[in-house]
């Protein structure tokens, strides 16, 4: 227990707590029946196709209270403390910065058997359990589907973000992290998927060069374009013609003494010579991450890339592949009402939680890192995971508003559910470096994962110096960013780097070209 934890936020006991199954809430339980006990609430069933579980208490909260909750999966450049709105959702958890200057937090344990959401009224707080079958109630055949563990804490005597990272370290007691700071290259950001063996090793000698002298090594992650059928989808068994030998390939980047990692997608697939059945409905490239064969699948892609040498593996679009959406689009839910899997006894998180844990089996000692993945799911199951969504080596404004308030909102997950990846640092040429910099000073800062992609030939010898000097600070692994004025600002400009403060300029003078021009 932390010493700044000073009692429960909750009330021992929740006041109400609903049923609902596909055709709406329960009056009579019929066959179901559910416990709550100290903080653990279970729920069983024989036919009954449920569909949600609401878990109310009611207490007065003052009205000049500001809360902050977390994402579905990754966050989009929008996470923010609010004040009162009964009617958003807050998944996994939220804080609460109560006018007494304490911090009161809500939360699940990583890893429940549902997708779990609070919200906050002035009369109380409610938790809503999704423990669907995609988007169809899950039939439990009689067994007790242990749903989550429910915590609670109020913080005393120290700050809302440092209250934060005590409450994630409470919310995950079993976390893995890498056994060094990862840090290093990913070639997405200025070759997009146009790539070949002999620019990926021309990667791995110019990061050999950035990172000279540095004992840990870095990474050279070939991000997506290795694979047979371009950078979209699989068969992940093979490279294309322009990566004709995998495991080759891996031994020639350790040969410049970094570290090779792949990226790869598991769940879509071109295979005409695949069973009907192994895909969702309707969705002829997409598998059914319910059915056993394709967990099989999964797991032999695994164990390739870990026999062909690679030492990390990014998973990606996990979610979007499962869910059939991003979290900008879970309004509130991440299934869409009716979407069908193949297992009707498992809920939609178990369904996950089956999938991360066979990944992690298959890896071995090689590191996971997930994008787009539910990390709340996935902790304890995964080294490393992407926190935001995409910067970019073309756009800054994408890339400060994604970049920066991933590392703001995000932080409490860093060290405590796995190490975070706020991603990758472009160096195209496209974006003016005074920008750039001071995004890689903050993440190189923030003790997470640090990348670049750097296009050869682009920085001039005074920017190579810089990113020298700050891929030597990631190699350290330091956490020591922390933002000053994130409970006024979505991408807090005013942080303590290093023990000072520090300014940053993230807009840009003349107002820069959004994202919503044509």
């Amino acid at each position: 227990m932390s010493k700044f934890s000073v009692g429960s936020y909750l009330p021992d006991k929740p006041d109400v707590i609903t049923v609902y199954s596909e055709n709406g809430k329960l009056s009579q339980l019929q066959d179901v029946a559910f416990a709550y006990d100290n903080g653990k609430l279970e729920i069983s069933a024989e036919n009954t196709p449920l569909s949600f579980l609401r878990v109310r208490w009611n207490f007065p909260i003052d009205s000049k209270t500001l809360f902050c909750g977390d994402a579905w999966e990754r966050t989009y450049g929008d996470s923010q403390w609010r004040s009162f709105d009964p009617g958003r959702m807050m998944p996994w958890y939220f804080w609460a910065s109560l006018p007494d200057g304490r911090t009161g937090c809500c939360g699940v344990q990583v890893r429940p058997s549902c997708f779990a959401a609070w919200t906050a009224d002035p009369a109380g707080i409610t938790l809503w359990c999704d423990i669907r079958c995609g988007g169809k109630g899950v039939i439990l055949n009689g067994r007790t589907l242990a749903v989550a563990q429910i915590e609670s804490a109020v913080y005393d005597g120290c700050s809302a973000y440092a209250a934060a990272r005590e409450f994630c370290v409470q919310l995950c007691p079993d976390p893995i992290f890498p056994s060094t700071p990862v840090y290093g290259s990913n070639n997405w950001y200025y070759a997009y998927g146009k790539i070949s063996e002999e620019s990926v090793l021309e990667d791995c000698r110019y990061l050999a060069e950035l990172t000279t002298g540095l004992s840990c090594r870095p990474f050279m992650v070939i991000d997506a374009g290795w694979q047979k059928l371009g950078n979209i989808w699989g068969p992940w068994d093979i490279g294309n013609n322009k990566f004709p030998d995998m495991p080759h390939m891996a031994e020639k980047m350790k040969s410049f003494g970094v570290r090779p990692g792949i990226w790869y997608r598991p769940l879509y697939i071109n295979d005409p010579s695949l069973k009907k059945e192994l895909f969702l409905k309707d969705m002829p490239y997409t598998l059914d991450p319910s059915h056993p064969e394709v967990t099989e699948m999964v797991a032999r892609d695994i164990s390739r890339f870990r026999e062909w040498g690679f030492e990390l593996i990014k998973h990606d679009f996990m979610t979007f592949d499962a869910t059939g959406r991003f979290a900008f689009d879970m309004h509130p839910w991440p299934c869409e009402n009716g979407r069908e899997f193949f297992d009707k006894n498992r809920t939609t998180a178990e369904i996950l939680l089956d999938l991360f844990r066979t990944i992690r089996d298959a890896a071995g000692p090689v590191l996971v890192m997930g994008c787009n993945t539910v990390g709340h799911l996935a902790a304890g199951l995964q080294e490393l995971s992407r926190a935001g969504d995409d910067t970019s080596g073309q756009r800054w404004d994408r890339t400060y508003k994604m970049g920066v308030n991933t590392v703001a909102f995000r932080a409490c997950q860093h060290r405590t559910f796995f190490d975070t990846d706020s991603d990758c640092v472009g160096i195209t040429g496209m974006i003016p470096w005074k920008y750039n910099r001071q995004w890689a000073e903050l993440a190189a800062a923030s003790g997470s994962a640090f990348f670049v992609s750097p296009k050869p030939g682009v920085m001039s010898a005074a920017e190579e110096d810089e990113v020298k000097q700050l891929l030597a600070i990631a190699s350290r692994g330091e956490i020591a960013a922390e933002p000053l004025d994130w409970m006024d600002n979505l991408r807090p400009e005013r942080w303590i780097i290093h023990g000072r403060e520090r300014q940053f300029q993230w807009d840009e003078t003349d107002g820069g070209e959004p994202d919503f021009l044509p």
